[in-house]
C-alpha cells in the first residue's frame, strides 16, 4: 500500500484539519487562520492535510467539496485524505441500494446540499433515483476530487490518516478498512506505531493527546469547533475555529 511520503523539506510545517463534516462556515475560518499563519511564518515546505470526512452531517457538503476541489483552496499546497464517509458516498453512487446506510449516517444532509429532496430516502426507498439525481447534480470536479483522496501521508516522524491503524501491523501493510473505520483496538493501544499518528474519525470533546497518537476530531458538525493541528518538525500546536 502506498502513501504520500514526504521528506523533512517537503513537510516543514503541516496544517492537519480534523473532520469537517459539511461545515463550510468553520472551514472558511480555519482557512483564514492558516493563511494568516503562513503569512507570519512563510509557506516554504508548508502543506495542508484534511483527515477525511469532509462531507455529511453538516449542511454545506456541496460547498465544502467545491472549495476543496478548487485549484488552490489554501495558501499552500493541499492533500485530502479519504474518510469512511467519502467511501460510503462513493459506494452509494455506485450501488445505492447496497450502500443505503450512507443516507442515515449523514448522507441525507449531503443530498439536501445538492438540492435533492430526501422524502423518499427517509422512508427507506427511492435510493436508485437519489443516486442518479446526485450523479447528475454533482459537478465532475467534485467526483474527481473524491476519487483522488489518499489513504495516508507519512513524514519522518508522523503518520496522518483518517481513523487510525491496526496495532501490530506495519504502516505500509495497513488495510483500507482499518485506516478508515478502526476505533477501540487502535484507541486503546499504547503501542509505538513507528510514527506518531495524527487522526480523526472518533469524536472527542477536546483534542485527545496520547504518547503515540493525537485525535483532532472535535465534532465540528455539532460542536461548532473545527480543529487544526500545526506540526513543525517534532513540535505541535493548535489553531482552532470556535463558532462565534
Amino acid at each position: 500500500m502506498s502513501y504520500l511520503k514526504l521528506n523533512a523539506h517537503e513537510a516543514r510545517r503541516i496544517y492537519a484539519i480534523g473532520d469537517i463534516h459539511g461545515r463550510m462556515d468553520l472551514l472558511e475560518k480555519v482557512a483564514r487562520s492558516i493563511a494568516a499563519d503562513v503569512e507570519a511564518h512563510g509557506g516554504e515546505g508548508a502543506l495542508v492535510i484534511t483527515l477525511g470526512d469532509v462531507v455529511d452531517r453538516g449542511p454545506h457538503s456541496r460547498a465544502v467539496l467545491d472549495f476543496l476541489s478548487g485549484p488552490r483552496p489554501f495558501a499552500v499546497p493541499y492533500v485530502g485524505l479519504l474518510g469512511n464517509h467519502e467511501q460510503m458516498l462513493l459506494g452509494f453512487l455506485d450501488q445505492p441500494r447496497e450502500n443505503s446506510n450512507w443516507c442515515k449516517h449523514g448522507g441525507h444532509e449531503t443530498l439536501r446540499s445538492y438540492g435533492i429532496a430526501t422524502t423518499q430516502t427517509m422512508l427507506g426507498r427511492g435510493y436508485d433515483t437519489a443516486a442518479e439525481t446526485l450523479s447528475w447534480a454533482m459537478p465532475p470536479h467534485h467526483l474527481d476530487y473524491l476519487k483522488s483522496l489518499r489513504l495516508g501521508v507519512m513524514t519522518e516522524r508522523f503518520f496522518f490518516c483518517h481513523a487510525g491503524v491496526k496495532p501490530g501491523v506495519a504502516l505500509d501493510e495497513q488495510r483500507v478498512e482499518d485506516l478508515l473505520w478502526i476505533r477501540e483496538e487502535f484507541l486503546n493501544s499504547a503501542e509505538d506505531f513507528g510514527r506518531y499518528v495524527v487522526h480523526g474519525h472518533t469524536v472527542v470533546p477536546a483534542v485527545d493527546i496520547r504518547p503515540n497518537r493525537i485525535n483532532i476530531d472535535t465534532g465540528a458538525y455539532d460542536s461548532g469547533q473545527l480543529t487544526c493541528l500545526v506540526v513543525e518538525d517534532a513540535d505541535m500546536f493548535l489553531l482552532t475555529s470556535p463558532e462565534t
